[in-house]
């Protein structure tokens, strides 16, 4: 990793703004930084400025001036990457940016991979990679409680949870690892009965977070929500009158809708992502087929599901008909069905029938005329156990799951061993897998191939 030359980088999105911040960092940053800004003040220069100071002056390329600016000035190692570092603070011209950023390589530095600031600063011990990989979150975060996990698992919640497994586990392993070198004498240092508890309570910890997984993976992405019925019932349109925008072509027609329409919603800080489907019904269209297909395996991934039947071709045996046709698709504890009765605006009065359907809840609207959308926006709320979301430490990396789950793994390894009375040297070696696996997580144990995987991901200039 070069991690010894000075890197810079446009911080915010490139293009037209009222203004833009170009970041530097590195050994080099301030003598740089000195070669093409002039400040106010003569006889000023950011080498020689305190750190946390902000400096007032232009940026030249020679006796050119490219534009008034701000410098903030960050001295190792109270700085975000734990180097010297300076940002810079101009106005939003693409034409500026690019000149700076120009002058920036020409005096040396050179431009930064993604994620190359948090990398450096995860390097030099400013956060673990758990919290750098939060930071990446809390950037993409687009509702309240996605932007609550991100930066509580930023702050450390999460990593400090993992620190407190591992470390239990090393005490124990110190000992086991004791009783090795002492293995001719045949004496236990660590008490087996102690050894088990302590096993038995890291299995439920991290079965828990495990469990966690699937509440934190979609708070992170938003929950998903199936739009489906038959063809022509207004799926298309009640989409549309939930985003409140024309999202999705209406169209009398059957089968106008031919693969999934997606759009994300926030409701009181819970993110919902809607999937418009193809109609459900047999067609030779083999274009619809396709995106009946997609349908099914949309149904398959949905935690909650809006079977939309039309009032008006359809009554209380037809639907359950429609229903038990597709009970194989929303028969699933992990998903929640809520029906809905569309063009109400067609009868001169619900059907009293429908309204003993059957166990499941039954919402009637009229998408068209936007009438009782906001009930649904109500009943989609009640499905969330917000308690559930806010008091636990909660899982939504799968990069974590997938350490868990090998830690988990092994630890059962150890508790097996233990059972059948396998020498200590064997033990040592899951308990030595384990801590691997936990290690993997905060980053205590990495690779240039991780680190280069979870950082490539970020945006250029964090």
């Amino acid at each position: 990793m070069e991690i010894n030359e000075t890197i810079c980088a446009l911080a915010t999105p490139s293009g037209i703004g009222a203004l833009a911040l170009i970041r530097i960092s590195g050994n080099d940053a301030f003598s740089i930084g000195d070669a093409i800004f002039e400040p106010v003040k003569k006889g000023t220069t950011i080498a020689h400025t305190p750190s946390h100071t902000i400096l007032f002056g232009n940026i030249v390329n020679g006796t050119e001036i490219i534009d008034e600016v701000l410098v903030y000035v960050y001295k190792n190692p109270n700085s975000y990457t734990g180097e010297d570092s300076i940002e810079i603070s101009c106005h939003g011209s693409p034409y500026i940016q690019q000149n700076i950023l120009a002058l920036l390589v020409q005096k040396g530095a050179r431009l930064a991979k993604a994620g190359e600031f948090t990398l450096r600063a995860f390097l030099n011990g400013k956060f673990d990679l758990s919290q750098a990989e939060a930071i990446a979150d809390l950037i993409a975060s687009n509702s309240k409680f996605a932007h609550d996990l991100a930066l509580d698992q930023m702050r450390g919640g999460f990593s400090d949870r993992i620190k407190e497994l591992r470390t239990e586990l090393v005490n124990f392993a110190s000992l086991i690892e004791l009783e090795l070198d002492f293995s001719e004498e045949d004496v236990e240092f660590a008490d087996r009965s102690n050894l088990m508890e302590l096993l038995e309570k890291l299995k439920m910890e991290i079965s828990g977070l495990l469990v966690s997984f699937s509440v934190g993976n979609v708070l992170k992405n938003g929950i998903p929500v199936a739009i489906i019925g038959k063809p022509n019932v207004g799926k298309s349109t009640l989409l549309n009158a939930i985003l409140q925008e024309e999202k999705a072509i209406v169209s009398e027609f059957p089968g106008t809708t031919r693969d999934s329409i997606e759009d994300t919603i926030v409701l009181d800080g819970v993110a919902f992502r809607f999937i418009d489907t193809a109609g459900l019904r047999d067609s030779e269209d083999e274009i619809e087929n396709i995106g009946i297909e997609r349908t099914m395996e949309k149904i398959k991934l949905a935690r909650l599901i809006l079977f939309v039947f039309d009032v008006t071709q359809c009554d209380i045996n037809r639907v359950k008909e429609v229903l038990e046709e597709h009970r194989a698709l929303i028969d699933d504890p992990d998903k929640r069905v809520i029906l809905i009765g569309n063009k109400i605006d067609q009868l001169v009065e619900t059907p009293s029938g429908f309204k003993d359907l059957v166990e499941m809840e039954t919402i009637f609207i009229s998408a068209k005329r936007k009438e009782n959308i906001s009930m649904i926006s109500d009943s989609l709320l009640k499905s969330v156990n917000k308690d559930q979301l806010t008091d636990n430490t909660i899982v939504s990396n799968a990069r974590h799951y997938e350490a868990l789950s090998n830690a988990l793994y092994s630890i059962e390894e150890i508790e097996e061993g233990f059972s059948k009375n396998i020498p200590s040297d064997l033990i040592a070696i899951d308990i030595r897998k384990a801590l691997h696996h936990l290690g993997e997580i905060t980053g205590e144990v990495t690779t240039d191939e991780i680190l280069g995987n979870i950082f490539g991901k970020f945006c250029i200039g964090k």
